[in-house]
């Protein structure tokens, strides 16, 4: 389903954290269950129970001379705390899961909500993680992720970009770029005027060319250039006639970008993709932050031929790249 441009020129809100301490005595198996009685799918979310402890523990405390482990099983104890989950419940719920998204939050760059964005792209936690070989970037929003795609304008030229961006300090070359070619990128993007991942089927219809409209993934390389507004950036240009080191999956664009194929995943606020590394060590020691922006196709299709010109927030509010990976 396609929606309008979010709105832009958003408040940038600077980036918390917190975290909860599971209190002693009370057992992981009980957390569980109520878990599972929350969200109603059957998933475990332990944030949003610890976020609650608060107000859980005194209720428990309340309950405790009902339901003795002496006198009750399991299945009764929880029976008898069944108000305290249901408050948890109440809390959790479309208005409450971003506390209880934010308050969990162990790693990464945590953000407050803010109505002046668009739910779709208003970021409340960044994170890279690793895990083996693979790095997996995360990020969650207020509303549901990818929900909002750009509408088709019908061609090319002035066609816009709507994205999930994680600048990172890592070098360029890391993705098969020169080095120092400007600042790498990892984004989800969807644009429904053109498909820029000629290599791969996303919609499985045994065409290449036509589902730019689904959400995919991308390496840029990103500099400034004043001709796409003061302050604003740009997927940097391949000069004309120039051969610069390339990706083996760059898409045959004129712009530093590559198309490696890693299919991200959207669950409810969430969006995340998997991306494995011969050398994962360089992503350990990397700094980003967090982007939901829209770029635009240049009206005459030549440099600067795609601007971001539209950015919803950042993570960090600056673009300091605070984020540690696995911290």
């Amino acid at each position: 389903m396609q929606e309008a441009v979010p709105r832009a020129g958003v408040e940038l809100a600077g980036a918390t954290q917190g975290a909860g301490m599971m209190q002693p005595g009370l057992h992981a198996k009980s957390f569980e269950d109520a878990g599972k009685a929350i969200n109603g799918h059957g998933e475990l979310h332990w944030n949003e129970l610890v976020c609650f402890m608060d107000v859980m523990i005194p209720i428990i405390r309340t309950a405790r001379p009902y339901c003795s482990p002496r006198t009750h099983s399991g299945r009764q104890i929880m029976k008898s705390l069944k108000p305290t989950f249901f408050l948890v419940a109440l809390l959790a719920g479309p208005a409450g899961g971003v506390l209880a998204h934010e308050s969990g939050h162990l790693e990464g760059i945590a953000s407050q909500a803010s109505k002046a964005v668009n739910a779709s792209f208003d970021i409340v936690h960044t994170r890279i993680s690793t895990e083996g070989n693979l790095a997996i970037f995360h990020m969650a929003v207020s509303g549901k992720a990818g929900a909002s795609r750009p509408s088709k304008s019908g061609k090319l030229a002035g066609s816009s970009v709507f994205s999930y961006v994680w600048p990172t300090s890592l070098d360029s070359s890391v993705a098969g770029f020169e080095q120092k070619a400007g600042i790498l990128a990892f984004a989800v993007t969807s644009h429904g005027d053109f498909d820029d991942t000629p290599l791969f089927d996303e919609n499985g219809d045994g065409k290449l060319d036509n589902d730019g409209d689904l959400w995919h993934s991308h390496w840029v390389v990103l500099q400034p250039d004043p001709s796409c507004g003061k302050d604003a950036l740009k997927v940097v240009d391949i000069p004309e006639g120039s051969k610069p080191r390339l990706p083996k999956t760059w898409p045959s664009l004129p712009i530093l970008i590559d198309s490696p194929g890693w299919t991200p995943t959207f669950k409810n606020e969430m969006v995340e993709v998997r991306v494995p590394f011969d050398d994962i060590g360089v992503v350990k020691t990397t700094r980003f932050d967090g982007v939901t922006a829209a770029l635009r196709v240049n009206a005459s299709v030549h440099n600067p031929l795609l601007c971001v010109v539209d950015v919803f927030k950042i993570a960090s509010s600056d673009l300091s790249l605070p984020g540690k990976v696995g911290q």
